[in-house]
């Protein structure tokens, strides 16, 4: 299968392991992607990994160095807040430590998935083909001892649901005011801040009412 292409957004994201430097474009942020979730979910550390999921959805969900990760439909999505907006990552831009979270841990896996060891990562070279695994070559060997520790959650985002979702426009001012955590992953760091610009340069709704401050 032929991945995705994506409207491109001013960053251009590297392959950071790829023996060769690939230019990939980030694409622009959507709220819809065909799932609605009302409330920060409840997310439980993958065992050996730096990454989180989400054991009550029905999706493939997940937290990952500071930002939410869903894997919907054959293609990945990024997000600072766990109900979007959603900006499309490409193959070659998915964090390394995303790409490693095991079959098992996949509360929604598509119908490739079955024969494939629960503990191990998906067969993404399988699926994603050669000029993939050939630009992302060594993925799938890590040091099982020197993992990172997982980033602190967001609790904050608990407080904000329903009506108190903020506005695109919103969001990153609350995420820096609220969470001191800085992407460790540079290809996360290039999502994080293509989210970012997306949010100063919407357009504002007009008057919202102030939301509580976090500390």
């Amino acid at each position: 299968m032929r991945p995705r292409l994506f409207l491109p957004l001013l960053l251009l994201v590297p392959a950071i392991s790829a023996p060769a430097q690939v230019s990939v474009s980030i694409g622009l942020p959507h709220m819809n992607i065909g799932i609605n979730v009302p409330v920060m979910p409840d997310l439980v550390p993958v065992p050996g990994s730096p990454a989180y999921y989400a054991p009550g959805m029905d999706q493939n969900f997940f937290y990952y160095d500071g930002m939410y990760w869903v894997f919907k439909d054959d293609s990945w999505y990024a997000s600072s807040w766990y109900n979007g907006p959603w900006s499309p990552v490409h193959p070659e831009a998915v964090p390394l430590f995303v790409l490693r979270i095991p079959v098992g841990y996949y509360r929604r896996p598509p119908v490739y998935f079955r024969g494939w060891q629960a503990e191990g990562p998906p067969r993404w070279g399988e699926r994603w083909g050669a000029d993939w695994s050939r630009r992302r070559a060594g993925w799938d060997r890590w040091d099982r001892h020197a993992v990172p520790p997982p980033a602190r959650l967001p609790v904050y985002q608990r407080d904000y649901r329903g009506e108190r979702y903020p506005a695109p426009e919103r969001q990153h001012a609350l995420h820096e005011e609220n969470y001191r955590h800085q992407p460790q992953e540079r290809v996360v760091r290039d999502h994080y801040a293509a989210q970012a610009e997306h949010s100063r340069s919407a357009p504002r709704e007009g008057h919202r009412e102030e939301e509580p401050r976090h500390h």
